[in-house]
């Protein structure tokens, strides 16, 4: 076990990327003060044909994108190795491949580099079942070959007392995909940073997320996508619901349009339902565009209560209050969530949410 010293510039709070995060609560990742142990929880749950997965040394692993958030370079300097998953070219795996943690712990920080290289023309869904007892600090990056097509999602399902800090980097290449699918339902605070760089024409991204606060939790999304080059395509549509006091969420939205990146099309969305008092949602949609060459480019966000005529609807057809208010959950969320695409989990996050929604009271 050993203590991160290097003299990185520490938040404090005033910096427009940490002005929401509770520094308090952080444990230490942030200022480095966190005990850092030796565990390496991420594993493949099973063998796939045509996918490697390895932990090869931070020496031998190429250099990932640099980064200036300062949990991350702590990361970039502690840990020891990196856990690559390969996908070989022109490949096509029809099962989704699962990653898993297979070590928990509290007592010490666990700082985990994971690299995720799609050759060209294959195509691929990874699941990360991240639960149970987590202190974790992570840097994932995916490199998408030209013609690749990959749809990550990753299952926050933590215990109560957990913190996870992540940033998942995606490099999209020359008519490659990729699809992010983010689930927040666990976690004392979870701080994600998904992030995308155009790197070819004709890539594509959808960057899509639910979350589900209840009291006490801090959940934050910090969203960015880099047009860089010309002819690419972006789509973000993040939807959170809160019950409880004290249940804080924040969804920042930023997107990129350089001078370069003609034929841009991009929206990004977020829709927060708030279902009792003493809940806060923070939502922040940027657009920042350097050319006005562009197919379109817009941004939405809204926050609010229940429909009550959806509510009264579906009472006056002899539904009590608290079924009511779970119908209206579920709807809300429906749309993304089947974007999994994987019935068992799906309805699995769907009886979590319930039962959050249950111990709120709400």
């Amino acid at each position: 076990m050993s203590l991160l010293t290097t003299n990185y510039l520490t938040p404090t709070g005033r910096e427009e990327a940490w002005r929401f995060t509770p520094l308090k609560r952080l444990g230490g990742l942030h200022d480095g003060s966190a005990t850092i142990g030796n565990r390496q929880s991420l594993i493949l749950k099973e063998a796939v044909a045509g996918v490697k997965f390895e932990r090869i040394s931070r020496e031998l692993s190429p250099s990932p994108v640099e980064s200036d958030d300062v949990v991350i370079q702590r990361v970039r300097e502690g840990a020891t190795n990196v856990a690559t998953l390969t996908i070989a070219p022109n490949t096509e795996v029809a099962e989704p491949i699962f990653l898993a943690r297979a070590v928990h712990g509290l007592d010490t920080a666990e700082l985990s580099r994971v690299r995720i290289e799609l050759s060209a023309h294959s195509h691929a869904t990874i699941i990360m079942e991240n639960t149970g007892d987590a202190f974790i600090a992570e840097d994932i990056e995916f490199v998408l070959a030209p013609g690749s097509n990959l749809t990550f999602v990753s299952l926050q399902e933590w215990s109560s007392k957990s913190t996870h800090l992540a940033k998942h980097h995606a490099i999209v290449d020359r008519d490659a995909s990729f699809k992010s699918i983010t689930v927040t339902v666990g976690g004392s605070l979870v701080r994600l940073l998904p992030s995308v760089e155009f790197v070819g024409q004709g890539a594509s991204c959808e960057l899509l997320g639910v979350y589900f606060a209840t009291e006490g939790q801090f959940f934050e999304h910090r969203m960015f996508v880099d047009h860089a080059v010309p002819n690419a395509k972006s789509r973000v549509n993040y939807k959170g619901a809160l019950a409880g006091q004290g249940a804080h969420t924040v969804w920042i939205g930023d997107v990129f349009i350089r001078a370069a990146a003609e034929g841009t099309d991009t929206y990004e969305l977020n829709r927060n339902l708030l279902l009792s008092d003493g809940a806060r949602a923070d939502s922040v949609p940027n657009l920042e565009i350097e050319t006005g060459e562009i197919v379109g480019a817009g941004h939405a966000s809204t926050t609010g209560r229940f429909d009550d005529e959806q509510l009264f609807y579906l009472m006056s057809r002899g539904i009590e209050l608290s079924d009511a208010r779970r119908l209206v959950v579920r709807g809300f969320f429906n749309e993304i969530v089947t974007e999994i695409g994987n019935c068992d989990i799906q309805d699995r996050l769907m009886n979590r949410i319930d039962d959050e929604l249950a111990k709120a009271g709400s």
